[in-house]
């Protein structure tokens, strides 16, 4: 290991610049939504919302991602910074607003390695458990070992880590679709495009649909991941747009297609109350069994990969967050040291891989259960998210209007942000329980409503500290608009 930079000498405030190509950063955003451990572990939730009409949940969310997806581009294209979206609220919606964006991303991304330490321990013991009868708290180590394997990932470098991330991201892919194209064949004459009909084998109609987005959403969550590279990516200004925008676009037509074969092999009428209670909770490894036989084998590798990749991207995000707020003085300034020869913010890394695994075993034992845990974080990763995507939208507008008007287009800088915007708040109404327009939305089950409380007790922390700021250090407010690559990558013509 390097020495790192002595608490009296400067602390070198550059990340490495270059460092990642357009595939490492593509393959940033897919590995952070973790196409495998959505498919598995986050729309089967939906199922239980919009039972038939699930693929039609996936298919409004996409739509809704993609408008979000096409406003980070436009912002990134004059706003590259490792500040990600909290910077581009900054600059279009002012520096309050950047700085709560800022605040709620420092709950929603360190909490996605968290989420999927879950995911990876509750995968190892209901494995572990079932066929060779190991102890049920065999999960709590599991999230230890992989807490270390992505920490030395991390650690190790943003180059190294990205390309093990298209390595991992590209297998689980082509399992997920080799399963899904299997399952349509076997579904034979049960294929239907009825599975994208508002009310099929679900209660509510769109009251149902709505609520299976948030689960929805969730998988689709980290597409934007690659807007944190930002000083780290080659050419950022062409580089992170077409990531942001092509990783929402292909994983969510995977999703799209997992969930059409699901829906259509396993049959509509069973979705709503039989997918996620199938094979004991893991409908996906059921389904390769049966039409796979001993080749579940192979979607249980791709998941336990969906995992470390996953973890792996959503750490690079969040660590690169903290060293973004921690340069302005937003976070205490230790956490923008960044180690001499790897040129990664070693002590967010340190900061993020401990805390990370001790809430993943402090929340596991808690509510009893590593999938329980897994329930909680996902939806509080969603309520948070979810606005963030709105005010990223209406930032774009704002942003255009204002400091690019000779730019501005008004299907890219206004028709495309306002549908992004109305596709999502029914998703975050819904979120929090709340049933409007009479839909039949109902409120979110154990321990996932407590997942509201949660959010609104840490924004109104965050509420808290703006008005600190606001009255005694305004300076460092402001200094969320501040775009570190404008000194050292020229704008393009």
């Amino acid at each position: 290991m390097s020495t790192p930079v002595a608490p009296n000498e400067p602390v070198p405030s550059r990340l490495a610049h270059n460092a990642v190509g357009l595939s490492g950063v593509l393959f940033q955003s897919i590995t952070h939504m973790a196409p495998g451990i959505a498919v598995a572990f986050s729309i089967i939730f939906a199922a239980t919302y919009a039972g038939g009409s699930t693929p039609l949940s996936v298919l409004l969310a996409l739509i809704g991602c993609l408008c979000v997806a096409s406003c980070i581009g436009q912002l990134a294209k004059h706003l590259p910074s490792a500040g990600g979206l909290y910077t581009y609220s900054s600059n279009g919606l002012g520096p309050q607003v950047g700085f709560l964006v800022a605040w709620a991303y420092m709950l929603s991304e360190p909490i996605v390695p968290a989420f999927v330490y879950l995911v990876f321990g509750n995968l190892i013991n209901s494995t572990t458990t079932t066929y060779w009868g190991w102890p049920g708290w065999i999960w709590a180590p599991a999230v230890i070992l992989i807490g270390l394997i992505v920490w030395y990932l991390v650690y190790e470098g943003i180059k190294i880590s990205t390309e093990a991330g298209v390595l991992l991201g590209i297998f689980e892919i082509v399992v997920f679709v080799a399963l899904a194209v299997t399952l349509i064949v076997k579904a034979g004459d049960h294929n239907t495009l009825a599975v994208f009909e508002i009310q099929n084998h679900n209660p509510h109609g769109l009251g149902s649909v709505f609520p299976g987005m948030i689960y929805v959403v969730l998988a689709f969550i980290g597409f934007e991941a690659s807007a944190p590279l930002g000083e780290e990516a080659e050419n950022p200004r062409r580089t992170i747009p077409l990531a942001v925008i092509y990783s929402c676009l292909i994983i969510g037509v995977f999703y799209l297609l997992s969930y059409y074969a699901a829906t259509v092999y396993f049959g509509p009428a069973r979705m709503l109350n039989g997918f996620i209670s199938y094979n004991n909770g893991d409908p996906w490894t059921g389904m390769a069994k049966a039409v796979w036989n001993w080749g579940w084998i192979i979607v249980f590798i791709a998941l336990i990969n969906s995992s470390i990749a996953n973890a792996n991207a959503g750490a690079n995000a969040a660590t690169r967050a903290a060293y973004a707020m921690s340069r302005i003085g937003l976070l205490p300034r230790q956490l923008s040291a960044v180690d001499p020869r790897r040129r990664t913010p070693y002590v967010a890394i340190h900061v993020q891989a401990i805390g990370g695994v001790i809430l993943a075993l402090i929340l596991g034992a808690l509510v009893k259960t590593p999938l329980n845990g897994v329930a909680v974080l996902g939806t509080i990763a969603t309520v948070l998210v979810v606005a963030i995507y709105m005010l990223t939208a209406l930032s774009c507008i704002t942003y255009y209007l204002r400091e690019r008007r000779d730019e501005f287009n008004l299907f890219l800088h206004l028709i495309v942000p306002v549908i992004g915007i109305l596709f999502f708040i029914p998703v975050e109404i819904a979120s929090f329980g709340i049933n409007f327009a009479g839909l039949g939305i109902s409120a979110l089950a154990w321990p996932a409503n407590y997942a509201p409380i949660v959010v609104l007790i840490w924004m109104l922390i965050g509420i808290g500290l703006l008005v600190y700021y606001m009255t005694s250090r305004p300076a460092r407010l402001r200094e969320t608009a501040d775009v570190y690559m404008e000194e050292v990558v020229p704008e393009e013509a």
